[in-house]
């Protein structure tokens, strides 16, 4: 099996009209289409009074097999989820604020894709699928390491070990004192 697999992912993005001075919408992953084919724009999915569901990007996501631990940890929770990254939309002129940049299974990769703060990064529930599809990279790569106790160096008590005798010595007088 590969070192490394990879599927397209459609990322579906949830635009909603919120009651807020300073912001009109709320921008928010709700869905992932495993397979999906690739869309030039973003396509409208479905609208209602106050959102918009869109297929707003096809996204690969690849799973490596030195991260089988972040794997299993995201699938033994009780909804294992597909994290999805949106990242501001910088462009003057762009129809939507935000847009989808990354898609992964690994909850320690979108931890750090939250160490900006202007990135959204929310969990949508992973298709039973994917979830067998993990779970099978996981069972062919993962290897659990035993844990290994450091032995600690005794620490030196004397000042002989550190080269040279310590910079104060008993009888040198404080400034203070005539």
């Amino acid at each position: 099996m590969d070192k490394e697999l990879s599927i397209p992912l459609g990322v579906v993005v949830e635009r909603r009209e919120i009651d807020n001075p300073w912001q009109k919408w709320s921008w928010s992953p709700v869905a992932v289409i495993p397979g999906a084919r690739a869309v030039e724009g973003w396509a409208e999915l479905a609208r209602d009074r106050l959102s918009v569901r869109y297929h707003a990007a096809t996204l690969p996501l690849v799973i490596h097999r030195s991260e089988t631990e972040a794997y299993r940890l995201n699938l033994s929770n009780e909804r294992p989820v597909v994290y999805v990254v949106l990242a501001p939309n910088l462009q003057p002129d762009a129809e939507h604020d935000y847009q989808p940049v990354s898609v992964t299974v690994s909850p320690y990769e979108a931890q750090d894709s939250l160490d900006s703060g202007e990135e959204i990064v929310e969990g949508v529930t992973m298709p039973d699928g994917m979830i067998a599809w993990v779970q099978a990279f996981i069972d062919a790569h993962h290897v659990d390491e035993p844990f290994k106790k450091r032995k600690r160096r005794r620490y030196a008590t004397h000042d002989v070990e550190f080269g040279r005798p310590p910079p104060v010595s008993k009888g040198r007088k404080d400034r203070g004192d005539s």
